[in-house]
C-alpha cells in the first residue's frame, strides 16, 4: 500500500457515529496504540479521540519500538523524537458492537521533513475490556497487522513548563480570576505542570536589567534544567525584567537552525515594562503586576513554542497583546477584561491533531507546523507584493538580504501585519538553489509587539530579511541563480491570508583559495546563522565562523554589519565598543533595516 504521493498532510475533521453507547465506543481522550505489521515490525503510539457536536475527531501518532511497550499505569506515554515514524487521520468511523476505523498513514522524512502517504487502511475493534480494544488491519484486501487500544487518560497530551526567574522576579503563576497553568490547559486536553526544580536566582548580565536577546538565549542555555526531551515534553519560560528588542515576549531558537539543531527550546517575557497608555485599565502598570495581562502573554509565549503562529481571528491567546489592547478601546469591555481566555478555534483542533512532532519541544522547526492541514492561502483582492533582492549578484557563503513590500493597490483598505519581518511571525518562505533543491526558512525568534495595520489605498509596508539558513541548512550552498520565494500570510475572518512573492539571486563562484575555505566554514556551521540573528559572545562555533568570513576579502562586507550590531551592544560583562562597531560600517552591504538599527545603536547620522 506504500505510496510516493507528497502532499499537505490533512487534519482529521469531526466525523458522524452512530453510536456512542456500544461495547465498541470509542472513549474521548487518549488511548496507547500498539500496531504490529505482519512483517514483525512493531509500532507504539497514542491515538486521541476528541468527541464535540459533530461527532468525533481521531488522530494519532506512532513511533519505532525502541524499548519496552508503553506501561498504561504510567498515563500519557512520551517516545523518542529519533523514533517518530507515522501520522495517522482517521477518516471513517463505524460503531456497533464493533468500531470500525478507516484510517491512513502519513510517513515522515526526518531528514528531508517532507511527508508521504504509506496507505490508507482499515480495522474492526472488538472490546477486550472497557479500556481496550483489539482489531485486525487489512489495506485494501490484503491482512496487513493487528492493533491494539488501550484507554489511559481523558486528556490528550501531557507536558510540563519550567520557569526560570532573576532574583526578585515574578512568575506568571495564575489569571487573579481562578485561571492557572493547569485550568488553562484542561480546556485544551493537555494535562500540564509546572515543573517543581525552576531556578529563582538567575544572575542578570552584567548588573544590567535589560537583556539582549543574545543574552536570554545564553541564560537559557545556562539555566534549564537539562532534561532529556525524548523522556518529558518540558517548555522553558525565563523571566527577566526588561527586553531589549521587545517590551513583554520573546520566543527564541524557533527554528532549530543552530548548533544543537534543537527547536522551540524557550521563551522569555519581562516582568517591569511599564504598560502603554490606551491599554485600558492595565495602563501604566508595572507589567508583571498587571497580572491578566502579564500571565496572557505568557500563555501566547508558550504557544509559539507549541508551533502556533500569531492569530487575529479573535482576541484569544494567540492575538498579541497590542490588538487586544487596542480593541478594547473601541469596545464596551476595557482590557484586560476584553481578553479571550481561550485558543482560538483552529489553534485548539491544531493543539489536540498536529502530530507529535509539530507540537513537542525539540520536534521539527518551527513555521512548518503550519504547512499541516490548513487551507490554502488565499490573496486578498488589490493587495500585490514585491520581493526584491538587494544585490543581483552575492559571493558564495554570504547572506542575501531582501526587501519585502505590501501595496494596496485596491479601493478597499485592507487589514494587513504590521511588520514583515521575521520576528512578526507573518512571514515564510523557500529558497530553490541551482541544482533545483528546495530549502525552507521560517522565523527563528518571535516577539508579542506587532499588531495589525489598515492599509489605506497606495499605501505600503516594507521590511527586510537577510537570509543565510533554514532549518535544512544552508540556503544558498551551491553557485548559480537561486529563486528565493516569500509568503506573507495571516488570519484572516474566512481563513489563512496572503501573499507570496519572488525574486532571484546570482550566487558567484569562488575566485580565491581565501574565499572558498570562508564560505565552506559559514555553510558548514549552523551557529554563524545565530550569531547573525541574535547576536552575543557564547557561540564560540559562530564566531570563529564569521571571523573566517572577515579575514577574506570577497566576504568581509556583507558580514561587516552584522559584527557591528554584535559589538554595538553590550553582552554579559562586555560593554559596547562603539568605535569597533563604526570602523565595520565603513565599507558594508546591509539592508535598509539594517542601516536603520546600526544607525541608532551607533548614534550615526548620515
Amino acid at each position: 500500500m506504500a505510496s510516493d504521493e507528497r502532499k499537505r498532510v490533512p487534519l482529521p475533521e469531526p466525523l458522524p457515529t452512530a453510536s456512542r453507547d456500544g461495547a465498541g465506543a470509542l472513549r474521548a481522550g487518549c488511548w496507547i496504540v500498539e500496531y504490529q505489521e505482519h512483517s514483525g515490525v512493531t509500532y507504539d503510539g497514542t491515538i486521541r479521540v476528541e468527541a464535540n457536536p459533530n461527532g468525533l475527531i481521531v488522530s494519532g501518532d506512532l513511533y519505532n519500538r525502541s524499548a519496552n511497550e508503553p506501561n498504561p499505569a504510567d498515563g500519557i506515554p512520551i517516545f523518542s523524537r529519533s523514533d517518530y515514524v507515522y501520522y495517522l487521520t482517521v477518516t471513517k468511523i463505524v460503531e456497533g458492537s464493533e468500531t470500525t476505523l478507516g484510517f491512513e498513514m502519513w510517513q515522515l522524512s526526518l531528514s528531508s521533513r517532507s511527508w508521504s502517504l504509506h496507505g490508507a487502511f482499515e480495522v474492526v475493534l472488538s472490546a477486550v475490556s472497557p479500556d481496550t480494544l483489539q482489531g485486525d488491519v487489512t489495506g485494501g484486501e490484503a491482512a496487513v497487522g493487528s492493533l491494539k487500544m488501550v484507554w489511559v487518560s481523558s486528556m490528550f497530551r501531557k507536558a510540563t513548563v519550567e520557569i526560570d526567574t532573576v532574583r526578585g522576579g515574578t512568575r506568571p503563576l495564575q489569571s487573579g480570576h481562578g485561571l492557572d497553568w493547569a485550568t488553562v490547559f484542561d480546556a485544551v486536553g493537555w494535562e500540564v505542570t509546572l515543573w517543581p526544580k525552576s531556578n529563582v536566582d538567575v544572575t542578570q548580565p552584567g548588573g544590567r536589567t535589560s537583556w539582549a536577546d543574545a543574552e536570554m538565549h545564553a541564560a537559557m542555555l545556562k539555566w534549564r534544567d537539562l532534561n532529556d526531551l525524548d523522556t518529558v515534553w518540558r517548555y522553558h519560560i525565563l523571566v527577566v525584567k526588561g527586553i531589549k528588542s521587545t517590551p513583554r515576549g520573546i520566543m527564541y531558537d524557533a527554528g532549530a537552525t543552530d548548533s544543537d539543531k534543537v527547536p522551540r527550546e524557550g521563551v522569555g517575557i519581562a516582568t517591569d515594562w511599564k504598560v502603554d497608555s490606551g491599554w485600558g485599565l492595565a495602563s501604566g502598570m508595572r507589567f508583571a503586576d498587571a497580572t491578566e495581562a502579564y500571565f496572557r502573554t505568557a500563555i501566547h509565549e508558550l504557544g509559539h513554542a507549541l508551533g502556533l503562529y500569531h492569530n487575529t481571528i479573535d482576541l484569544g491567546f494567540m492575538n498579541t497583546s497590542d490588538v487586544i489592547a487596542k480593541a478594547g478601546n473601541s469596545g464596551e469591555v476595557e482590557f484586560p477584561n476584553n481578553i479571550k481566555w481561550a485558543f482560538a478555534d483552529d489553534d485548539l483542533h491544531r493543539l489536540r491533531h498536529y502530530p507529535d512532532v509539530f507540537v513537542r519541544p525539540g520536534g521539527v522547526p518551527f513555521g512548518e507546523a503550519s504547512d499541516v492541514g490548513d487551507s490554502q492561502i488565499t490573496a486578498p483582492e488589490g493587495l500585490t507584493l514585491e520581493v526584491e533582492a538587494n544585490l543581483s549578484e552575492v559571493p558564495l557563503g554570504a547572506p542575501v538580504r531582501v526587501d519585502v513590500t505590501l501595496t494596496n493597490e485596491g479601493e478597499e483598505p485592507i487589514t494587513v501585519p504590521a511588520s514583515l519581518s521575521l520576528k512578526a511571525g507573518f512571514v515564510r518562505g523557500t529558497v530553490t538553489d541551482a541544482d533545483g533543491v528546495s530549502r525552507s526558512f521560517s522565523p527563528l525568534m518571535l516577539v508579542d509587539d506587532h499588531p495589525m495595520v489598515e492599509l489605506q489605498q497606495g499605501e505600503s509596508v516594507t521590511s527586510s530579511l537577510t537570509l543565510m539558513r533554514g532549518g535544512e541548512g544552508a540556503l544558498f550552498p551551491v553557485s548559480g541563480d537561486a529563486e528565493i520565494a516569500v509568503e506573507v500570510h495571516w488570519e484572516g475572518e474566512d481563513g489563512v491570508v496572503g501573499l507570496v512573492g519572488t525574486t532571484t539571486v546570482s550566487v558567484t563562484e569562488p575566485e580565491t583559495d581565501s574565499h572558498a575555505s570562508a564560505a565552506k566554514k559559514i555553510l558548514s556551521t549552523p551557529d554563524a546563522h545565530l550569531v547573525l540573528v541574535v547576536g552575543g559572545d557564547h557561540l564560540e562555533e559562530g564566531l570563529e565562523a564569521i571571523q573566517a568570513a572577515l579575514d577574506d576579502d570577497t566576504l568581509r562586507p556583507h558580514f561587516a554589519a552584522i559584527v557591528a550590531k554584535r559589538l554595538a551592544q553590550p553582552f554579559e560583562d562586555r560593554l559596547a565598543d562603539l568605535d569597533s562597531a563604526r570602523d565595520f560600517l565603513q565599507d558594508c552591504v546591509a539592508s535598509v533595516s539594517e542601516v536603520t538599527k546600526l544607525q541608532k545603536l551607533t548614534a550615526l547620522t548620515e
